[in-house]
C-alpha cells in the first residue's frame, strides 16, 4: 500500500467512494433478486420425488420417520429436508468402517501408552 500525500487525499477519497457505491450497488442487486426458496412438495410430489407410494409416505409420517409440515389436514414437505433425511440414512462403506476402526485402535493405544 502506497503512502498518500495531502494533495492526493481528495482523489483517493473520491475513488474510495466510487468503490463503496459499486459494492452497495452489487449488494442491492443481489438482495433484490429473489432468494432461492426451498421447494415445497405435497404428498404426491413427495412420493414421486422419493420414488415411494403415497401410502408409504403416510406410514412414514405416522411413525415420525420423515420430516413433515402439517397445515390443517394437508401435509407438506421441504425438498431440502427430504434430501437431508435421505443423506442421514447413508450407510458407510467397508473402507470407511475399516478406517474408523483403525483410528479408534490407534487412539486407544495412545491412551494406554500415556497411562
Amino acid at each position: 500500500m502506497e503512502s498518500l500525500t495531502f494533495d492526493q487525499l481528495p482523489q483517493a477519497v473520491s475513488k474510495l467512494q466510487d468503490k463503496l457505491n459499486d459494492i452497495e450497488k452489487l449488494l442491492l442487486e443481489n438482495h433484490s433478486q429473489p432468494a432461492e426458496h426451498d421447494e415445497l412438495l405435497n404428498i404426491k410430489d413427495t412420493a414421486k420425488f422419493l420414488n415411494l407410494s403415497v401410502p408409504t409416505i403416510y406410514s412414514k409420517v405416522c411413525r415420525k420417520e420423515i420430516p413433515v409440515n402439517k397445515q390443517g389436514k394437508r401435509l407438506y414437505f421441504y425438498k431440502s429436508e427430504l434430501v437431508n433425511w435421505i443423506k442421514s440414512g447413508r450407510k458407510k462403506t467397508a473402507a470407511e468402517i475399516r478406517q474408523e476402526a483403525e483410528s479408534m485402535l490407534l487412539s486407544n493405544r495412545k491412551k494406554e501408552n500415556r497411562s
